[in-house]
């Protein structure tokens, strides 16, 4: 082979690999910069596992948490409660549509996260009982000390939970390159939810709680009940059993029939029919007025006295007649999500 055509070949080769690089250059720097919008992604999430509020937002191009704010979860009384909820939160991403020209993204992750639902529904509960125990005795609680109780509640019931719940979810990240590098977009609703445990607001929730318990007394109708229903239920916080029942007149006059049962408190606290029991009549369909018995007995005082656990007292309830038809009892455990547990009886005036 003559020494022009070994230059030549040798030319060609030079080409070759330089165009081989070029290639090679190029996928490798297109690889690269697809990884970094996942990479931001990923930071944002490790983020949210930490409660780095600081980082999130850097992390974000609208720069803006205040979402989180309307969830309660940068209220320092809640500290604790979703520290401990957002870390057990993981994620895996399994998506990720790059957009070089444009220099968008859409990156998707699948995450897993506490549910928080019962600890929420079963602080409420606990929080209204006590917030209506401490109003009847007496005690002024100021906003911060009512805050303070209520995030109490909500440690000790997280805490005291045998097992944590888990729900999924996939939120697709929208981002976008700026000059400080990668971006997610916004703060989603959806990552708002994974944080706070699938809660809108603690204290949101606790008005929704009491405008339901409003619209149900206003709206109740009578119970279904048989004859051989009897008035016994026994719940976490207590037990009550049917005893008896008597007609009388109340301080106007008016026909009332008072209704007569044994009351013992289950919880780890002094507690009161009061505050543990939701008792109602009805007659015709129709709720019956609260009664004042014209006679003192002393089983109507017990109704709001606070007894120790397990202690049982009798207790007396007075509700007004429209007539002598029969009256039927039902009773529920106070301020509680189980509308299941109930218990009821139909009660003879004639």
């Amino acid at each position: 082979m003559s020494k022009k055509n070994k230059k030549s070949h040798a030319g060609l080769i030079v080409i070759l690999v330089i165009l081989v690089l070029a290639v090679a250059g190029g996928t490798a720097f297109y690889l690269y910069q697809r990884q970094q919008p996942k990479k931001t992604a990923e930071q944002f999430l490790d983020s949210m596992q930490k409660m780095d509020f600081t980082t999130m937002e850097s992390l974000l191009q609208s720069s803006d948490l205040s979402a989180l704010d309307n969830a309660d979860i940068r209220n320092a009384a809640y500290t604790d409660f979703f520290t401990a909820i957002n870390q057990k939160m993981t994620y895996k991403i399994t998506g990720n549509r790059f957009d070089i020209q444009n220099g968008t993204a859409s990156v998707t992750a699948h995450i897993t996260y506490v549910d928080g639902t019962n600890i929420y529904k079963e602080t409420i509960t606990e929080f209204l009982r006590q917030i209506v125990a401490s109003a009847y005795s007496g005690a002024q609680l100021s906003e911060e000390e009512t805050q303070e109780k209520l995030a109490s509640i909500l440690n000790e019931k997280a805490k005291s939970s045998e097992k944590d719940e888990f729900s999924e979810a996939d939120i697709i990240y929208p981002l976008i390159k700026t000059n400080e590098g990668w971006k997610i977009v916004s703060l989603d609703d959806a990552t708002v939810k994974i944080m706070s445990a699938n809660f809108k607001s603690v204290e949101d929730e606790i008005n929704n709680s009491l405008n339901n318990m409003d619209n149900d007394s206003s709206s109740s109708s009578a119970p279904e009940a048989t004859e051989s229903d009897t008035l016994n239920l026994t719940t976490d916080k207590f037990t009550i059993k049917y005893k008896k029942h008597t007609i009388t007149k109340d301080f106007t006059g008016t026909p009332c029939i008072m209704i007569y049962y044994d009351y013992t408190n289950h919880s780890s606290s002094a507690s009161s029919a009061m505050v543990d029991v939701n008792l109602k009549a009805y007659q015709h369909g129709e709720v019956c007025d609260a009664a004042i018995p014209e006679n003192n007995d002393d089983a109507i005082d017990h109704y709001t006295a606070e007894i120790q656990p397990e202690q049982t007292v009798t207790v007396c309830q007075a509700f007004t007649l429209t007539d002598e038809s029969d009256v039927t009892v039902q009773a529920q455990e106070a301020f509680s999500f189980d509308e299941d547990a109930t218990a009821s009886q139909i009660l003879k005036v004639k």
